[in-house]
């Protein structure tokens, strides 16, 4: 049987190497891309340095790929000119490069932080109108919607994962409610690469934590995501912990000055 031929950009960044070798264990044909990255995890991983602001690195990166996960640009809060370059312009390149290559979805990391001025403690379902708290946070509301555009005008299927906290264990109160464990974003990306006729959806990035904020019922329905971590186990330490006492959803972006 062929392999499912599958690209991964930012592969050097954190969620990067986490998934890198699980995506392998999967049965992926796994083509890396990124900035830095160190030698291949299995022998039949394809590693390139590139730029996807460039479309030479594009297009090395996506040539027989079926679908993309994209994960590259800056994850942090930045200058406007910043998260321009690398987090909208790039992602268009990418989007022309899937148009070039006959690439039939991308799975796009967007975050929380499209939503970060929410709250904290409101319960949200996906309907809910988009409330970013940065620059970043509105890169990732102009990337979902960029998804829609290519979908509706050439058919490229596009899975939007609004990734809350994605880190190895919750270590502050507010990612009892935020937190994605290592292993349930290995099953979310896999079935957001994988299950067939999705569309353009959007959905939570996020564990079965007790005390979630967000609505992930579509991805049950749609993706058979069914998550089976919970970062209430870790309660009790984390609650001993120095709380933050974010005010909003969004933590510490929240309060970030614009420039």
């Amino acid at each position: 049987m062929a392999k499912f031929n599958l690209t991964l950009t930012g592969a050097g960044g954190a969620l990067g190497r986490v998934l890198r070798p699980r995506l392998i264990a999967r049965g992926a044909a796994l083509t890396a891309s990124g900035h830095r990255l160190p030698e291949p995890v299995a022998p039949e991983e394809r590693v390139l340095a590139g730029d996807m602001r460039e479309d030479t690195a594009v297009d090395a990166a996506l040539a027989g790929a079926d679908v993309v996960i994209h994960l590259a640009g800056s994850s942090v809060e930045k200058p406007l000119a910043e998260i321009i370059q690398n987090n909208l312009i790039a992602l268009q390149r990418l989007y022309e490069g899937a148009r070039r290559h006959q690439v039939k979805r991308v799975v796009f990391a967007s975050s929380n932080h499209t939503i970060g001025m929410y709250p904290a403690g409101q319960p949200l379902k996906l309907s809910d109108p988009v409330r970013p708290d940065g620059n970043y946070g509105l890169s990732k509301v102009w990337g979902e919607v960029m998804g829609q555009l290519y979908f509706d005008k050439f058919g490229i299927e596009t899975v939007s994962l609004r990734i809350g906290s994605a880190i190895e264990r919750p270590t502050e109160p507010r990612h009892l409610s935020t937190w994605l464990g290592y292993d349930d974003l290995e099953d979310l990306v896999w079935r957001a690469a994988t299950v067939p006729d999705v569309g353009c959806l959007t959905v939570w990035g996020v564990s079965a934590n007790t005390r979630s904020w967000w609505d992930n019922s579509l991805a049950a329905t749609v993706l058979g995501y069914v998550p089976k971590q919970n970062a209430e186990d870790y309660a009790e330490e984390v609650l001993h912990a120095r709380d933050p006492n974010w005010i909003f959803q969004g933590g510490s972006f929240a309060l970030m000055d614009l420039t």
